[in-house]
């Protein structure tokens, strides 16, 4: 597998984002701003696909989930449940690795307002089939609908036969299987529309079908 079919450092693909990249760049920088790659094993059995990098998250660090607010919620959990190797997620140099578990995005480039596009989430989506394809992962955890929605896009799958639903299974075939949750946010998690208890219940399904 060509590793640009998974991930390309410098896309420009979308004007929109690559414009918005260019005067976050000019903003901040000291800052990614750029195209966020995937983290974790490409042999990994559990793949977690987020929406899209955050402005002072993944953006800054060029890590996902890495030092913005959603980030607290998914590596302490990952943590919890063996698939991190610390709590925390702060910088790429902070030496945390990830255990049979890698996350991306259903969007590698940073959106104003945190609002990808249909256009735009179509135009990512090729690689994220790659990487599905590359990776061949036993469970798939999609953060919110959007990056839901991609995955069912990259695997072919008509999204009117899997309607997104926190906490909802759905069987892609060939013993893999899509796993919803709500997005980690700081606005679900501060509103409580996902608590830690009913993340962990979610993990702790997971990690029973991986054991």
């Amino acid at each position: 597998m060509n590793v640009s079919s998974i991930f390309d450092p410098v896309c420009t693909r979308c004007p929109r984002l690559a414009e918005h990249l260019q005067s976050v760049r000019h903003d901040y920088p000291a800052y990614h701003a750029a195209p966020v790659a995937p983290f974790g094993p490409m042999d990994a059995r559990l793949l977690i696909v987020g929406l899209a990098p955050g402005m002072h998250g993944a953006n800054a660090t060029g890590r996902p989930f890495t030092g913005d607010y959603a980030g607290i919620l998914l590596y302490q959990t990952l943590h919890d449940f063996g698939f991190a190797t610390q709590p925390l997620a702060t910088s790429q140099d902070d030496g945390l690795a990830l255990v049979d578990c890698r996350i991306t995005n259903a969007v590698k480039c940073l959106p104003p307002q945190n609002k990808p596009t249909p256009l735009e989430i179509r135009s990512c989506n090729d690689y994220l089939a790659a990487e599905i394809a590359a990776v061949s992962p036993q469970v798939i955890l999609a953060l919110g609908r959007i990056a839901h929605d991609a995955v069912l896009r990259a695997l072919g799958r008509p999204a009117a036969a899997h309607r997104f639903a926190h906490g909802a299974e759905h069987d892609l075939g060939g013993e893999r299987v899509l796993v919803d949750s709500y997005h980690c946010s700081r606005y679900n998690t501060q509103t409580r529309r996902l608590t830690p208890e009913m993340f962990e219940a979610l993990f702790r399904e997971i990690r029973a079908r991986l054991s």
